[in-house]
């Protein structure tokens, strides 16, 4: 039997832009303007792959696939403590639905 083939999740990356679209999507339909592929995949480093960066590819899928939207809203949230201004500013400018 084979074994599955694990690497770091940057080399999956290329493979992945129709998997992380449909994220960017998902989050856009439930308000999140301006999201885009690398907002969607530094939240998973940061918040999914923090101790595990080598994967297998139908992992990383999977992991893509069931991030949900309040791991991304407390991704923006670190994210924009981190930065200087108002945090509700940098909350509402992405989720805004005007």
């Amino acid at each position: 039997m084979l074994e599955p083939i694990t690497k770091h999740v940057e080399h999956w990356r290329p493979e992945l832009y129709d998997v992380i679209q449909s994220k960017v999507d998902e989050l856009t339909i439930l308000g999140y303007d301006e999201v885009s592929h690398d907002d969607v995949w530094r939240c998973l480093n940061q918040k999914v792959w923090r101790k595990n960066k080598e994967l297998t590819l139908h992992q990383v899928v999977q992991d893509i696939l069931h991030m949900t939207d309040q791991l991304f809203m407390s991704y923006l949230t670190v994210q924009a403590q981190k930065e200087p201004g108002d945090l509700m500013e940098h909350i509402e400018a992405l989720s805004s639905n005007e």
